[in-house]
């Protein structure tokens, strides 16, 4: 059988071949038993396989007296925004985000709308792996009901911090690709309240994927011609379940994921002043538009929640990875492609520039993003000849190796979802940044 991933957010595998039913089942009996009678957003996206472990989800959580509240298709930042408007105890979203069709997971949400933290995921576990369940008798099950309203109250939400008479006179045409995931029908209500002409690429909530699932470059093909055939003015890119975008300008030529919440940070500068977050392998790009603002940016350890739980600490005005994923806590403290395109496109519409123009305001760095598989190697070990290797360099070891000089920095660490290491470097000199990549990929070969 295929590994079936269990970390303190959920679960994550193979459908069929690790990941089924009685998992879900399991999984949903032990957040159940956890939130004690509580009630539970329950949405997926729209993998094929999403309706049956929702089944067994949905099942597991009313045995143990919760109340269950469907929201079906929908993306994860929609899921959140419904935890929070009906201040439910939690949430349960089934995704496996970036996975390919036959992966499928459950991603638990607190009260709060994000991912739960150490504890409450150590609690779950502990229920999970024990099989300590707690299931009521006829009298103590709890009660299902569809919300009909989701798609429009996280809309609404996200309408509410821009100006949608300002882009609607800007009259701007959009091409989204959704990769047929859950995001699109959010992204089209949230684009016509907008006044923006709409065309979607791989629209359909099929969870065929039309094209790679991850809004990167390579996958964009299809997007950047429709947005070339129709004279769009931008082309944004979804990822399956619709927390990540990508943008693509008016030529066809996708910006990087990268530029995202670069952007969005510099016009939500304009509004508030305040300082921002990221993760330690987000671009520069970012300690650019704070420097320019004179505030300060937090990085944290990769990963949602760290980034959410920073811009709670901080008060930050805004957060993110540099995967596409825009946090705004105005709207719910997840990453959520809706926000990413309403604060980028307002900007368009204020500054009455094209998408590649304000990019070009940027400066500009090169970043190369690697996998390697662990094989034998232990990550430590790795880190540990790293380390040496590159000696002179500022370190944190918050998560994994992060190195940094005044050229450029380089972070190695171990995927939370894969059995590889990731390897990511930036600076403005390419042959730097491949350099320092291809050190710390022969490193892993001599140590395995």
């Amino acid at each position: 059988m295929a590994e079936l991933i269990i970390s303190i957010s959920g679960i994550r595998g193979v459908v069929g071949d690790g990941l089924g039913p009685r998992e879900a089942l399991r999984f949903g009996l032990a957040f159940g038993t956890y939130l004690r009678d509580g009630t539970v957003v329950l949405g997926r996206d729209s993998r094929p396989s999403g309706d049956m472990l929702a089944s067994a989800v949905q099942a597991a959580l009313l045995a143990t007296g919760c109340r269950v509240l469907q929201v079906g298709i929908l993306s994860t930042p929609g899921v959140s925004v419904v935890v929070r408007q009906t201040q439910a105890a939690g949430g349960v979203v089934l995704t496996a985000s970036h996975n390919p069709p036959a992966y499928n997971g459950l991603k638990m949400l607190s009260s709060e709308g994000m991912a739960v933290d150490r504890d409450v995921g150590a609690a779950v576990l502990h229920h999970y792996e024990k099989e300590d369940f707690v299931e009521h008798g006829t009298d103590g099950i709890g009660q299902a009901e569809i919300v009909p309203d989701a798609i429009e109250q996280h809309v609404q939400r996200v309408l509410a911090i821009v100006h949608p008479e300002t882009v609607g006179r800007a009259g701007l045409p959009v091409v989204v690709d959704a990769a047929n995931g859950a995001g699109g029908a959010e992204m089209r209500m949230l684009l016509e309240h907008l006044g923006c002409d709409v065309t979607m690429v791989h629209g359909e909530p099929t969870g065929r994927f039309g094209r790679g699932p991850e809004p990167v470059p390579e996958n964009l093909g299809d997007l950047g011609r429709a947005v070339r055939d129709t004279g769009a003015a931008i082309g944004l890119a979804l990822d399956p379940d619709a927390d990540r975008l990508a943008l693509v300008d008016a030529d066809g030529r996708p910006l990087g994921e990268e530029y995202t919440l670069a952007l969005a940070a510099r016009h939500r500068l304009t509004q508030q002043v305040g300082p921002l977050a990221a993760n330690l392998s987000t671009s520069r790009m970012l300690d650019a538009v704070a420097t320019e603002a004179g505030v300060a940016v937090h990085r944290t350890p990769v990963g949602e929640l760290n980034v959410a739980l920073a811009i709670r600490e901080h008060r930050c005005v805004l957060g993110g990875e540099g995967n596409g994923g825009v946090i705004d806590p105005r709207v719910t403290p997840v990453r959520n492609s809706l926000v990413g395109a309403a604060l980028v496109l307002e900007m368009m519409a204020e500054r009455g520039a094209t998408l590649r123009e304000l990019a070009d305001e940027l400066p500009v760095y090169t970043m190369v993003k690697e996998k390697v598989p662990l094989t034998d190697a232990d990550p430590e070990t790795v880190f540990a000849v790293v380390r040496e290797r590159f000696a002179d360099a500022r370190m944190d070891d918050r998560d994994g190796l992060h190195l940094s000089w005044e050229t450029g920095w380089l972070h190695v660490r171990a995927s939370n979802t894969e059995p590889i290491l990731r390897i990511l470097a930036e600076a403005e000199d390419e042959g730097t940044v491949r350099g320092w990549v291809e050190t710390v990929r022969g490193l892993v070969v001599r140590v395995s």
